[in-house]
């Protein structure tokens, strides 16, 4: 289990995250004002395979475009998901080069063209 609690960086400030659910297969860590939620979780398929995610929600409060005078609540998510097939071909070193290697290629630069729609 990870450590409690977990923090995640976002524009140079520390989230710290408590526990705040957890179970066999997965844990939620959540910032006091809910804005920031880091969840955890292993499933098995019906075919055998194994996925990891690692997800964070995050949500703020802006003005409403329309309604300038009342604010409005915007939510979004990120999210890593690890797919491995049952038979257990990849060794855990194997399986961590590969991600490791989706990490280095996910640049400040590469993740602004994704986000502005290019692919």
């Amino acid at each position: 289990m990870f450590a409690d609690p977990q923090s995640v960086t976002i524009n140079a400030v520390a989230q710290s995250l408590p526990r705040t659910e957890a179970d066999g297969a997965s844990a939620s860590y959540t910032k006091d004002d809910g804005t920031y939620r880091l969840t955890i979780s292993h499933q098995t398929t019906k075919n055998g395979r194994k996925r990891h995610m690692v997800r964070l929600d995050f949500n703020e409060v802006s003005a409403d475009p329309f309604v300038p005078a009342e604010n409005v609540k915007n939510e979004g998510a990120a999210y890593l998901v690890i797919d491995e097939p049952a038979e257990d071909q990849f060794t855990n070193a194997n399986l961590l080069l590969k991600v490791k290697g989706l990490r280095d290629w996910a640049s400040d630069a590469n993740l602004t063209k994704v986000i502005a729609g290019e692919s």
